[in-house]
């Protein structure tokens, strides 16, 4: 088999400064085969696909493409040469201010010998074409920057797609997508692989790694641990290899609400869906889950006053709650770890204490004047409780990991007293150690406030809430207690076959 191999890693080294985070790293990638690489946040992952992608150059070590060296020394030169990646942060694959059509076609107008002409009638036929090719239901004129997280992934796969790569790197490609988009995904990773592309596919997602690997290799503090390709694979065994310890399961023991905090009545999120009405006590951990796009995010956001509802009615510790806007919310105590990370989570130009002590300002503040000590303090505080991977609290986000960098995003809110604490997919992008870190840490805070957790993956929601409530299509469709459900009709609500509104 390794007659096979297109793309070959020998003793790559990487360094930031002392941070050596890549450490004689060696692996192939072959023909028409899937190599999943799995490790946890801050493993080095993202830097060895920066390095085979033109991003960052390496310190050492050498890599072959075809038999050829291959030392790309700008990400379109990787491009060209065929080996192409969609990143896990999506706006490093798409470009906000262009249209749809724009991007999908974006590499070919860069392209050597294109011309210096701007034929608008071209591009769109250009971009249809990779559109119908991926199954990509969208208006092209609509500014990428306008589209919801999901669609602007579709977006970046579908760019990447068009280029017909003799390796292809996909870095947690279907965080954000709804099960018919993920599953249109894996039908064009059989086509690739049916067309000898190797495909370099990393996820934390036990899911897609059964439904894609034909071998998992596991990556820990910048070194290769574990290679897994005999069948069956050992999934267990790389989840171990990458943490370098067993991670047993966690068994929820169901929590009931100390007293009521939250009610909604009758609450209409859009205009023509169900109205419906939940109850949210202190103590308790609850999770809404349904499909992507199921109305998940504008739940979240109403209640945050980002959003006002159609109809119905909020009670916020027995007093009537509509929040204006998201300072009145924060006022009252409510507090919204948001989905989006990029965009709305981390602000890229603070450092970590400043990014967790942002909202609250004034309780760091004396006379008007910050109080920088108790600021750091706080974060050193957070940045133990939830194990971020920092050097100090002063680091920029740009120097963590995406896993490390989302915990950052939830300390902020975990770092104040909060009447109820909503986090909108809290999970995503972070490894299976991360995500224990961070489950533990919001139950084991949350007996003086409601937490209401908004996910896509059941298995999430499984080992983390007390009580799941199911959407669907803007409303609620049914309501579970973790670990006594009948998990076959929940699988059915949260497909959308559910009853009426709760």
């Amino acid at each position: 088999m390794a007659d096979d191999a297109i793309f070959r890693i020998a003793g790559l080294g990487k360094a930031f400064g002392p941070n050596a985070v890549l450490r004689g790293v060696s692996l192939e990638l072959r023909a028409g085969e899937v190599t999943v690489l799995m490790g946890a946040n801050g493993a080095g992952k993202s830097t060895l696909v920066k390095v085979m992608s033109g991003v960052h150059h390496a310190d050492g070590g050498s890599m072959q493409l075809g038999g050829n060296p291959f030392a790309p020394a700008t990400p379109a030169e990787a491009m060209g040469a065929g080996v192409v990646t969609v990143h896990q942060n999506i706006d490093d694959g798409v470009v906000g201010a262009l249209d749809v059509a724009t991007n999908l076609v974006l590499d070919q107008l860069n392209a050597a010998g294109q011309g210096i002409f701007f034929n608008p009638r071209s591009i769109r036929r250009r971009a249809r074409e990779i559109a119908d090719r991926m199954g990509l239901e969208l208006d092209l004129s609509a500014e990428v920057a306008d589209l919801s997280l999901a669609d602007r992934q579709m977006v970046a796969i579908a760019r990447a797609m068009a280029h017909r790569p003799r390796v292809m790197i996909l870095d947690e490609p279907t965080s954000s997508l709804s099960s018919n988009e993920a599953e249109r995904l894996f039908t064009l990773i059989e086509h690739l692989r049916a067309q000898g592309v190797a495909i370099l596919y990393i996820s934390h997602r036990m899911s897609d790694i059964r439904r894609v690997a034909d071998r998992i290799v596991s990556l820990r503090d910048g070194r290769i641990v574990g290679r897994f390709e005999d069948r069956p694979l050992d999934y267990e065994g790389a989840v171990n290899a990458m943490l370098g310890r067993s991670l047993g399961p966690r068994n929820i023991t169901s929590k009931a609400a100390t007293q009521p905090v939250f009610a909604a009545e009758g609450l209409q999120l859009v205009s023509g869906a169900l109205p419906f009405s939940f109850e949210l006590g202190a103590g308790e951990v609850v999770a809404v889950v349904g499909l992507v796009g199921v109305g998940k995010t504008r739940m979240a956001e109403t209640l945050f006053g980002i959003h006002a509802p159609v109809d119905g009615q909020m009670r916020l510790d027995g007093r009537p709650y509509a929040p204006a806007n998201p300072a009145v919310a924060i006022r009252d105590g409510v507090f919204l770890v948001a989905k989006d990370r990029a965009k709305t989570g981390i602000v890229p130009d603070f450092n970590i204490y400043q990014n967790m002590s942002l909202p609250f300002l004034r309780r760091f503040s004396q006379f008007g004047v910050a109080r920088r000590r108790a600021e750091r303090a706080a974060a050193r505080r957070q940045i133990a409780d939830l194990n971020v991977v920092c050097r100090s609290e002063r680091d920029e986000p740009a120097t963590l990991s995406g896993g490390n960098q989302q915990k950052v995003a939830v300390a902020r809110w975990l770092s104040q007293p909060s009447r109820m604490l909503i986090l909108d997919e809290p999970f995503q992008g972070v490894d299976i150690a991360a995500r224990h870190d961070i489950a533990a840490k919001l139950r084991e805070s949350a007996a003086d406030r409601a937490t209401l957790l908004f996910l896509t993956e059941l298995d999430e929601a499984l080992e983390t809430v007390d009580r799941m409530l199911v959407m669907s299509e803007h409303t609620i469709v049914g309501e579970y207690l973790n670990r006594e459900g009948d998990i076959d009709r929940l699988l059915a609500d949260v497909a959308g076959g559910g009853r009426s509104a709760a």
